[in-house]
């Protein structure tokens, strides 16, 4: 018999979500076959059996957050599998799996009202058998009697996020108060049968995905940390995507990959970064660390959410290394199979909104960077060559949010020109190199 525990998750990465279960308890698996996938901050994990043998036991269930170590199962072996699942059979038959999974989405106010009442007097009555294993454990390492925890289940069984909730209430808590202490959860009003659904307008109620509430809270985090503020400028494109025309057959057919804008901008920022190398720092408390290297982030968008996976050393890279790798790391985003250092300690960020229709847009800084570039739509615009000629040109307007706290003005203006100049002078860009 052994344990399926949450296996190390890299640096800074202490806990996850269990996205899915791939087997049930009953099912004989081998030595590493998939068993769970697991949901962290930045990206999806498989869990995988470490041992031949049958699912005797599934401690925690799909929604739930497991620490790093924690054991999510168990797998037993041989005739023992049947006398392992005992106990968790008899001790929660009547809710089994489908519980704790419905527990993060269900309680939508409809029948909110009425089930509350009956959930609490449950709780309190039979808690032992309504209790999910994560909340026992959880319970007995606290010294909390589970007959005091009121649950926030329709059906009345308790998960762990009661028990913690409990423990953060204090002693001083008593049952007719806990519908109050809805609050540790985001997602569910304090008043969880008001008034929305008292018009009959329908509403769903969709719990959030653990990459979506660190995006979320990593993107206000910037805000309040960082003296963000953002600078303009337009990009003459008509030297870039004259060069495509003429050589991305020759390109495509040499290197077999497509020739696209990328390549160019990264190499421009690079150039820019050399230049201002304020830009390419990091605070540290009070202290800047300049990086004399070159990790650029390339923002790409996932199902899950935004995710920016980062080419390492792109100056030493060609114009096929970067269109290569950079296809690579999109492909890999949007299949949901990135791994963390693919993810993990890039020195500036580059982001395209131009590939969803975006004309302007102000990008926020992808902490803890102090520079991002968004580029933008290409579109024709009426441009004057000189006092008497005008002509129409591909035009992308260009955006660079930058933290004032370390960086002037003056050096991000200057910054953004410079990438402007190796833009529409692409033959530099081979000197910048």
């Amino acid at each position: 018999m052994s344990e399926i525990k949450v296996p190390d998750l890299g640096e800074s990465i202490s806990e996850g979500t269990i996205y899915k279960w791939l087997v049930k308890e009953g099912d004989t698996v081998g030595q590493g076959d998939v068993l769970a996938e697991l949901e962290t901050d930045k990206v999806n994990l498989e869990i995988s059996a470490e041992e031949d043998g049958v699912i005797s036991s599934i401690l925690r269930q799909a929604g739930e957050n497991v620490a790093v170590g924690e054991a999510i199962g168990i797998i037993g072996s041989g005739a023992g599998t049947a006398g392992a699942a005992a106990p968790q059979a008899a001790d929660s038959k009547p809710e089994a799996p489908a519980a704790d999974s419905e527990a993060p989405v269900a309680a939508v106010p409809q029948a909110a009202a009425p089930a509350a009442p009956a959930a609490t007097a449950g709780a309190a009555a039979g808690t032992a058998a309504l209790a999910s294993p994560g909340a026992r454990k959880l319970a007995r390492e606290r010294g909390i009697d589970l007959g005091e925890v009121s649950a926030r289940d329709p059906i009345g069984r308790i998960a762990a996020a009661d028990v913690k909730g409990h423990g953060a209430a204090g002693p001083e808590a008593a049952a007719p108060s806990a519908p109050a202490t809805v609050k540790p959860s985001p997602l569910k009003p304090a008043a969880a049968g008001a008034a929305p659904q008292g018009d009959g307008k329908a509403v769903e109620r969709k719990r959030m995905s653990r990459r979506r509430l660190t995006i979320a809270s990593r993107l206000v985090e910037a805000q309040q940390t960082a003296a963000m503020l953002t600078t303009f400028n337009e990009v003459d494109m008509t030297a870039i995507l004259d060069i495509r025309k003429r050589r991305k057959d020759a390109f495509k057919e040499k290197h077999d990959v497509g020739l696209g804008f990328m390549s160019f901008f990264t190499k421009a920022v690079i150039g820019a970064l050399k230049a201002y190398p304020l830009l390419n720092a990091e605070i540290d408390g009070e202290d800047l660390l300049i990086k004399k290297y070159y990790d650029i982030g390339i923002a790409v968008s996932a199902k899950e959410g935004l995710v920016v996976p980062v080419v390492r050393d792109a100056d030493r890279l060609s114009f096929p290394e970067i269109e290569r790798r950079i296809g690579e790391l999109a492909s890999k985003a949007r299949t949901n199979t990135l791994s963390l250092p693919e993810l993990q300690g890039g020195t500036f960020t580059i982001t395209n909104g131009g590939v969803f229709g975006s004309l302007m847009s102000t990008p926020i800084l992808n902490t803890p960077q102090v520079g991002i570039l968004g580029m933008h739509k290409i579109q024709l615009r009426p441009i004057a060559l000189d006092e008497e000629r005008s002509a129409n040109r591909p035009m992308m307007y260009i955006a660079l949010s930058y933290d004032h706290r370390i960086v002037d003005g003056s050096e991000a203006v200057s910054f953004l020109v410079k990438v402007k100049e190796l833009l529409e002078d692409p033959e530099a860009l081979l000197l910048e190199g």
